[in-house]
């Protein structure tokens, strides 16, 4: 027998729609997590595109790509098949370029059909999703301008493929696919007010932060005095503020400048490596995975989220939280939501490698017993606000509405 649907007697009946990207990542880590945490209490089918499959030999040609960067057929016609035969009450969206496409949204609003979308970033106004130039935070795209993304090759490091995609968005917008979403469901406040004042409907925003399992406590790793990065190796997350903030440390106290775990892979690994050979106070083991991660985490005294770009969340920190760890992090986007600042970690001026110092140093200074509760009052913020049962409360709350004004 099913199980009772929290809407009625019946079942939510929800399909999911997301296209990969090229590389794991956390939107995806995330829209996984979404996806089997709704196949608890709905009937749930799942739409996915792949962005390898336009990689390669096999992929089609770059005019044919274009013209469906604009309007996919194939995927209108499979999100129109996908409706007929799973008769869901709300579709959910997460990432759907390049090859699900604006029409997916063309295609719901001619069915009918309600669907919610997932704001993992500044889609469906920025044209790489992140409004990182590699300098600067391009917020002038929110009104529509994206000559700086477009000069920076913002999308897939190219000029023209970025010139494609913000006259995607721009004809997007005109011929109205963005109204065909019921709701906005946005990861923060920051992001919720973001996009409001980037021109949608106040009333059709909500934010469902992420949910996180705590597990039970395991007390069983001690400070072993470190400070650890997780996370790609990029300049928006802050990798050169942070490797100037740790030289800078060590030329002042060479001899008790804490070592920093600077993990991971990405653009800016072998920057990374070259400082990890001049500072001995600094490792880079790479990327790390599994128990290694794990056990990285366990033993660090912080962990650091030096973002210079507007972080939507930061799922660092609930990682951190987990094990009861204290977070220094930028006051970037949403990270200054969920941490407060001297009672579950600190927060330092985005791209100021003097700041992040201070607050390295501030950590330090203080007492061990003070260090640990900070850590225990970040697993209790975690334990209070991130229940599946309150993400599930909210977004069936946001299903039911949007059912309702079908």
């Amino acid at each position: 027998m099913m199980k009772p649907g929290p809407l009625g007697d019946a079942r939510l009946r929800v399909l999911e729609l997301f296209n990969k990207y090229t590389a794991y990542g956390g939107e995806e880590l995330v829209a996984d997590r979404i996806l089997e945490h709704l196949r608890t209490f709905a009937d749930v089918a799942s739409l996915r595109w792949d962005s390898n499959d336009w990689a390669g030999p096999d992929a089609p040609g770059k005019l044919t790509q274009l013209r469906k960067l604009f309007y996919n057929h194939d995927s209108a016609q499979q999100l129109r098949d996908a409706v007929a035969d799973h008769r869901p009450d709300v579709v959910v969206c997460h990432n759907l370029y390049p090859i699900g496409s604006p029409s997916v949204y063309a295609a719901a609003a001619a069915l009918g059909v309600p669907l919610l979308q997932f704001v993992h970033n500044f889609r469906p106004f920025s044209v790489s999703g992140t409004l990182w130039t590699g300098r600067r935070v391009a917020y002038e795209a929110l009104a529509g301008r994206h000559a700086p993304e477009i000069l920076a090759g913002a999308w897939q490091g190219s000029r023209l493929k970025s010139a494609a995609f913000s006259l995607m968005l721009k004809s997007a917008k005109r011929k109205g696919h963005f109204d065909a979403v019921t709701h906005w469901l946005t990861v923060s406040d920051f992001m919720r007010d973001t996009f409001v004042w980037a021109g949608l409907p106040e009333d059709r925003v909500t934010t469902l932060r992420n949910f996180w399992t705590l597990p039970p406590e395991d007390t069983d790793h001690p400070d072993q005095g470190y400070y650890l990065f997780l996370g790609r190796l990029v300049p928006e997350k802050g990798v050169d503020t942070l490797i100037e903030a740790w030289d800078r440390l060590h030329a002042q106290q060479p001899d008790t400048c804490p070592r920093l775990v600077l993990a991971g892979t990405g653009p800016l690994q072998n920057r990374v490596a070259a400082a990890a050979g001049r500072n001995p106070k600094i490792d880079h083991p790479g990327h790390v995975s599994g128990d290694t991660k794990r056990d990285l985490i366990r033993g660090c005294r912080a962990m650091l989220a030096p973002s210079v770009w507007w972080e939507p969340l930061g799922m660092v920190t609930y990682e951190a939280y987990e094990h009861a760890k204290p977070i220094l992090a930028a006051a970037s986007g949403g990270l200054p939501e969920i941490i407060q600042p001297g009672t579950t970690g600190l927060l330092h001026t985005p791209g100021d490698p003097q700041s992040l110092l201070a607050s390295v140093q501030t950590l330090e200074s203080m007492p061990p017993e003070a260090r640990q509760t900070m850590g225990q009052y970040g697993r209790a913020w975690l334990r209070q606000h991130t229940s599946k049962q309150q993400w599930t409360r909210l977004f069936v709350e946001i299903a039911d509405r949007a059912r309702t004004r079908r």
